[in-house]
């Protein structure tokens, strides 16, 4: 249990609220755009726990939920600047965007005329908006990876120590192909993407402005999209199977929008769920469950973080109260209650040393996934850190003699942070490097003879960052 119980401190010491970070609004030339845009979202959450998570939607994205008759679905309606809150959802397995809800379609009597009107059914419903959060959904991925891709092929190729260009190219290789759904989350919870947010949503609006949805069907002509539809249906009184079902409104969907349907290797995944009377279409946002976010080292019976965190928030945690999980397994139910409630202590263990090694190495990775997350750092956070730094730099630096040698690729945020403390720091010299393909400087920098005087006593406290 010791083990178990030093990592779970460790987790919570770290503070791996991510999820509670405020998701950065838009642009003022964004807004007015974007709060007109309103969609429905759907997800599935664990059967049984529709409330819980319907209760966590209602608190954290300020929005009405309806639970589905069809169990264990919810469906509530975001502006799409909320997209990225969405994601960050601890009780919610998929999620999709609604195209349109029919709370009470008429089926036909026969099974020709039911599948006819499948194959009639995608000209007739309004694709443009659902289209666009897709859009937007699919590139946050996409940046995701490139910027993964960046970060550690750049780590490769210092722990490689240049051993060339074949090297770099399987790296690369190895990166994309590993790029998992849960890791988007690192990037729809990092604080210092608003400006690539703005300007993301801002770009897809401007291409899809023809409600009709035409431009978007112009747009894939180029590079056609790839796509399949995937049919859920419960309900006994349907004279029609899902493979019908989705097979004919395949077909109606690729006969609109001029796509090439494939079933494994697709862009695009429509779904058509059908509960008696009830048919909903919709576009899946996620490629794998949220369910996986925590889990890295299975056991053979793995509870689901989406369960896990139902299960904690029916107890209604407090500040301060122990939780003590007897048979954690693989860990999530502690994993995710030091992730959502830090301020309680959790304590975790079993009487199987292979699943205390697991929780324990579930834990680990999370750390480790933390502190390179935290290490890497942001051009945005670039402009209070550069300022900052030299300042403390020009307190500890002896005036007249001291000095200090520092490596930047922002060389734009470090020459507006020197300028304006030219009365502690004087440039003596630049060196221009090149590492891994990044363009960077090297500055060595003398420390004045003026004293350093503290913020709190310059200008009554108030100091600007320059």
């Amino acid at each position: 249990m010791s083990d178990t119980q030093d990592v779970t401190s460790q987790l919570l010491d770290l503070n791996l609220q991510e999820n509670k970070k405020s998701v950065p609004v838009m642009e003022s030339g964004i807004r007015s755009e974007t709060e007109q845009l309103q969609v429905t979202i759907g997800a599935t959450v664990p059967t049984g726990f529709e409330q819980t998570a319907a209760d966590e939607v209602r608190e954290k994205l300020k929005s009405s939920c309806r639970i589905s008759k069809d169990r264990g679905k919810i469906y509530f309606d975001i502006p799409v600047e909320s997209l990225a809150q969405v994601h960050c959802l601890r009780s919610v397995d998929n999620l999709f965007v609604v195209v349109q809800e029919f709370k009470d379609y008429q089926f036909k009597n026969t099974k020709e005329e039911v599948l006819k009107d499948f194959e009639e059914l995608a000209e007739k419903l309004p694709w443009s908006n659902p289209l666009k959060v897709w859009q937007i959904n699919t590139s946050f991925k996409k940046r995701k990876a490139k910027h993964r891709k960046a970060n550690q092929s750049a780590g490769k190729e210092k722990a490689n120590c240049g051993q060339g260009d074949k090297a770099e190219e399987k790296d690369a290789k190895k990166l994309t192909s590993s790029t998992s759904e849960p890791q988007i989350l690192d990037y729809y919870e990092n604080p210092a993407i608003k400006e690539e947010i703005s300007t993301l949503v801002g770009d897809v609006l401007a291409s899809c402005k023809d409600e009709t949805g035409e431009s978007l069907r112009e747009e894939t002509e180029p590079q056609v999209q790839k796509f399949r539809v995937t049919c859920n249906r419960a309900g006994e009184k349907h004279c029609f199977t899902s493979n019908e079902a989705a097979r004919d409104f395949g077909g109606s969907v690729q006969e609109y929008f001029k796509w090439k349907a494939d079933m494994t290797n697709f862009d695009v995944e429509v779904l058509l769920n059908i509960h008696d009377n009830e048919v909903i279409v919709g576009i899946a946002l996620t490629e794998e469950s949220l369910h996986r976010r925590n889990i890295t080292h299975f056991g053979p019976t793995t509870l689901r973080s989406t369960l896990a965190y139902g299960m904690l928030r029916l107890c209604e945690p407090k500040p301060t109260d122990v939780i003590v999980d007897p048979m954690c397994g693989t860990g999530a139910i502690p994993i995710e209650g030091a992730t959502e409630w830090s301020h309680c202590y959790h304590i975790a263990g079993d009487n199987n040393p292979l699943a205390v090694n697991r929780a324990a190495n579930n834990i680990s990775s999370l750390l480790t996934k933390s502190q390179i997350k935290d290490g890497m750092g942001s051009k945005k956070r670039n402009w209070n850190l550069y300022p900052a730094c030299l300042r403390e730099m020009s307190r500890v630096c002896r005036p007249g003699t001291g000095r200090a040698v520092l490596l930047t690729q922002d060389k734009k945020c470090f020459t507006k942070a020197l300028s304006g403390m030219g009365h502690v720091w004087r440039k003596v010299h630049t060196v221009w490097v090149n590492i891994g393909g990044l363009h960077a400087a090297v500055y060595l920098l003398k420390r004045t003879p003026q004293a350093f005087v503290h913020p709190s006593e310059h200008d009554g406290g108030r100091h600007a960052p320059w």
